[in-house]
């Protein structure tokens, strides 16, 4: 098998996580929204999810304060309005307005679900002892909403420098997992 060096900037890529999410916010009444997928799954029941979020965004301020979120996991339809809201600043618009975003109120948490969106996960922060050094959160997930009429959502997948994959085809394997 040939082999060849690959540039470490780029394993990224390799690993992506999951599919791009857009984490909103409520703190100070303003609603933020960012797009987000630095994340991972850590435990299955209570759903924890471990999230990178830049320090110095707005996002950042607003979950280090109130300490909630909600993660919407948008399909690939929405693929140029999930770029748009990445590429801006929630300091500078309100990126729910400018980019037709629907805010939804959800049951347990302020910040708002995204009504285009698959599935919204309303989440709280249980522990934030790699925020100061890694900007790492571990949010609980404390109520799921999914859209039904959806039925195979496409997500999409950064695989860095602006480059994305959508979701494929779903096959079922045998598991053992309940």
């Amino acid at each position: 098998m040939t082999r060849r060096s690959y540039p470490l900037s780029r394993v990224y890529g390799l690993l992506e996580p999951g599919p791009v999410v857009l984490l909103t916010t409520s703190h100070k009444g303003l609603m933020n929204v960012m797009t987000q997928s630095w994340h991972t799954m850590m435990e299955f029941e209570p759903p924890l999810v471990g999230c990178v979020i830049g320090g110095n965004s707005l996002s950042f301020e607003a979950l280090r304060a109130t300490h909630e979120c909600v993660i919407s996991i948008p399909t690939a339809e929405l693929a140029d309005k999930v770029v748009a809201v990445g590429n801006s600043s929630g300091r500078k618009i309100d990126k729910f307005h400018a980019f037709g975003l629907t805010p939804q109120q959800g049951s347990l948490v302020a910040a708002p679900l995204i009504a285009e969106c698959h599935a919204n996960l309303e989440c709280r922060v249980i522990d934030t002892r790699m925020v100061n050094r890694y900007s790492f959160f571990v949010l609980e997930v404390v109520k799921a909403w999914i859209d039904p009429t959806i039925r195979e959502p496409r997500t999409l997948h950064h695989r860095g420098r602006g480059v994305f994959m959508t979701s494929g085809e779903t096959i079922k394997l045998p598991s053992r997992m309940k």
